[in-house]
């Protein structure tokens, strides 16, 4: 049994929980905050059978996907000021950072 851990946009949460249940995973749903962009994002535990491990991250690929948007930076607190960019800049954002757990027992009440 394996335990995936998916961390993914706010954007992308509904189309993925609803693919996962159409495939019959049951899925724990997060809300999280992320350090980079200090946004929310969504963080999902899925159990699974190793057998079911490469179906839950085709879904996830699928379903999450990576697009540009504009962001503010954030102005430095008694920093250098001297290299800082006061207008947004695009970056990357969406995806999935996805970690696989082996686990070692499971027990279900």
């Amino acid at each position: 049994m394996k335990l995936i851990i998916a961390v993914i946009q706010d954007k992308d949460s509904n189309r993925l929980l609803n693919a996962l249940v159409d495939h019959n995973f049951r899925a724990t749903k997060l809300a999280t905050t992320g350090g980079f962009l200090k946004s929310g994002n969504t963080t999902f535990m899925i159990g699974t059978d190793d057998i079911r491990v490469d179906k839950a991250l085709e879904i996830i690929k699928e379903n999450c996907q990576s697009r540009e948007q504009l962001v503010a930076p954030v102005s430095p607190m008694g920093g250098n000021a001297d290299s800082y960019v006061p207008y947004p800049v695009e970056v990357e954002v969406g995806g999935a950072t996805v970690f696989v757990l082996p686990v070692e027992h499971f027990r279900q009440f």
